[in-house]
């Protein structure tokens, strides 16, 4: 008898003294959200904030929409964007080339090319960046001229500074000299992030070293120098507000000049300034997330959706969902 019962019970029938388990389907369990009171007032506390934010914006007569509307697209400001623009642009440029040749310096295997690359890092990234333009723009009255020949010897070939020394270029030279330190380290470790097998490999294949950093190397680094150099980029773009002190007028030089002219319009050229300063900085981190998904095509399975294909993504599904309904 005892054993026939127990059959039963690991069998899972019902007895006549216990009731028969009752087995609910999955789709009839309840299941319980997990709720999250702190994030739900940390959105209402950042929502009333934003909200005081805008009100603020919006009905302080202080900063004069209506003048900000006026000076925002007048050629004295589109003229000192434009400056702003090429300065930045010829900047970066040469400042990535010439970090590019002070990483591969700093990475040689000449002491001398090591140390003096980072006497020029050290050097340049302990002088403000103010200071060396206004050296740079005082700089023909040290050297009026310059030549290049035998040292202390005869020169081949002199140059009249004070002529090749115009305003743009000492605010492109100052900039450069100052964004190739940061972005020569920057470089650096975006190479040595690369695996020491790839290179392994590529010169095992008996790849010239110069395919091996072009094609192989590079590519690769790029993934993690893009990221920094951006952030360096950003801050490129705002330090060119500095040569405002060199007597060029870029986009801050032009509010400047306006703001003394017209001292009642300050508030809304400073306005103008930081919207202008705001569109370019966001341009750069669009350019940014583009290239990025570029050069993560080796690294993810799959590339992360665009924006504009996460939009698509949503619409299709909702149009899907109304259609369901409609039929239903």
């Amino acid at each position: 008898m005892s054993e026939s019962l127990g059959a039963a019970v690991s069998s899972g029938t019902a007895t006549p003294d216990a009731p028969a388990p009752v087995h609910r389907p999955p789709s009839a369990q309840q299941v319980l959200p997990l709720r999250h009171p702190g994030r739900w007032i940390l959105t209402a506390v950042v929502l009333v904030l934003v909200a005081q934010i805008v009100h603020g914006l919006a009905s302080n007569p202080f900063y004069q929409w209506d003048r900000f509307q006026y000076w925002f697209v007048r050629p004295v400001i589109l003229d000192g964007l434009l400056i702003t623009l090429q300065v930045a642009f010829y900047s970066a440029l040469l400042g990535l080339l010439g970090g590019i040749v002070l990483a591969l310096a700093r990475l040689s295997r000449s002491p001398v090319l090591r140390a003096s690359a980072w006497v020029y890092i050290w050097l340049l990234r302990s002088v403000p960046l103010i200071v060396v333009l206004l050296f740079l723009y005082n700089f023909s009255a040290l050297y009026p001229t310059l030549s290049i020949g035998v040292p202390f010897g005869p020169a081949f070939v002199r140059f009249d500074e004070s002529k090749l020394a115009t305003d743009l270029a000492i605010a492109v030279v100052g900039l450069s000299l100052n964004e190739a330190a940061y972005a020569a380290e920057v470089v650096r470790a975006g190479i040595l992030s690369v695996d020491q097998g790839q290179q392994e490999a590529a010169a095992a294949l008996g790849l010239p070293k110069r395919y091996q950093f072009a094609r192989i190397v590079f590519p690769q680094a790029l993934r993690a120098i893009i990221p920094s150099y951006v952030n360096q980029l950003i801050g490129l773009v705002k330090s060119t507000s500095l040569v405002f002190y060199v007597s060029l007028l870029d986009l801050f030089g032009s509010v400047q000049s306006m703001g003394s002219t017209y001292p009642g319009d300050i508030v809304p050229l400073l306005v103008v300034a930081t919207v202008w300063y705001v569109l370019l900085t966001s341009v750069v981190s669009v350019v940014q997330y583009y290239v990025e998904r570029h050069y993560s095509r080796g690294a993810l399975r799959t590339v992360p959706p665009t924006p504009l294909q996460k939009l698509r993504t949503g619409v299709r599904e909702l149009r899907a969902r109304v259609q369901k309904e409609a039929r239903a």
